[in-house]
């Protein structure tokens, strides 16, 4: 890995020298775009609206619309001379408890890994961050952009979780908020029986992206020039259920039958009926030939 920032952590008078690496990585393909005859790659030119001529990236700024058709234009010196004090380091501004933070906040995840003689205090924030079970609320400047973020314990690791800024939330302004709409005390027990039978610990690893999976072996077989095997369709979804209770009950006893909690399944019908038979079967009464010669016998 490649480090992508490199500054300290500012914690009270400590300064904790790191280098900050991205956590993740999106396992998307990616295509080119091309032409379709042959193959080849799709080019794009940059070319300015106004006079039309090709622009080289040396000759781009970046410009601010103020609308009317005017234009203010920054330069990389208009940057640099921004007051950014987390340019070169991380501010810790508080300690809070990570339920207290919504992830609807949460954008990027970045690993922290101490730089040079920086080891001991990294440990020690660390393992204070860890037994004061909180997590921290710094300022970060990453691409020339002032960030909130949390520093938290990760695997013995600090991790960086950037965020955005309260306002930088939208409102969820839809028209179902303000109907009146209630639910019946049976259908809320019925709905959390479903999620009592789906409940489980949360194992990441279980799942796959099996889309990716099946792109990539339509990848591989055009490569080896072999026939794709058709994945299996998955089910379609049911219509829209008009009783609600009914498809709750469904889906509960589903979800159990997929658990292999479902009750044991009853002996078929036939098989008990014919036991039941065999062991109701009367003695079989002597026929008078028979009957006639025991009297003789005796």
């Amino acid at each position: 890995m490649r480090a992508i920032w490199k500054g300290a952590v500012s914690f009270g008078l400590v300064s904790i020298a790191v280098r900050l690496f991205s956590a993740t990585e999106e396992k998307d393909i990616r295509f080119h775009q091309v032409h379709r005859t042959d193959g080849g790659r799709i080019k794009y030119q940059r070319t300015c609206s106004v006079d039309g001529e090709v622009v080289s990236f040396d000759d781009i700024a970046k410009g601010y619309d103020i609308g009317g058709g005017e234009m203010v234009i920054l330069t990389d010196e208009d940057f640099a001379d921004l007051p950014l004090s987390t340019s070169r380091a991380i501010d810790v501004l508080e300690f809070v408890p990570a339920e207290q933070i919504d992830p609807i906040l949460f954008a990027k995840a970045y690993y922290l890994e101490p730089d040079g003689q920086a080891t001991k205090p990294y440990v020690l924030l660390r393992d204070a961050l860890r037994d004061a079970d909180r997590v921290a609320i710094v300022k970060i400047a990453l691409r020339q952009r002032e960030q909130l973020a949390t520093l938290r314990v990760r695997d013995d690791v600090l991790v960086l979780n950037t965020m955005l800024w309260p306002d930088e939330v939208r409102t969820p302004e839809f028209g179902f908020l303000d109907d009146d709409i209630e639910t019946r005390p049976a259908e809320l027990a019925m709905a959390s029986s479903l999620i009592d039978s789906m409940a489980a610990d949360f194992q990441p690893d279980e799942f796959t992206d099996n889309y990716r999976a099946a792109l990539q072996e339509v990848i591989d077989a055009k490569v080896e020039g072999r026939e794709v095997v058709q994945p299996e369709e998955a089910e379609e979804a049911a219509p829209a259920a008009i009783d609600l209770m009914a498809a709750l009950k469904a889906s509960v006893e589903r979800a159990k039958k997929a658990r292999g909690e479902a009750a044991a399944e009853a002996p078929p019908a036939k098989k008990a009926a014919k036991k039941a038979v065999k062991k109701a079967t009367p003695a079989k009464k002597a026929t008078p030939r028979a009957a006639k010669a025991a009297k003789k016998s005796a």
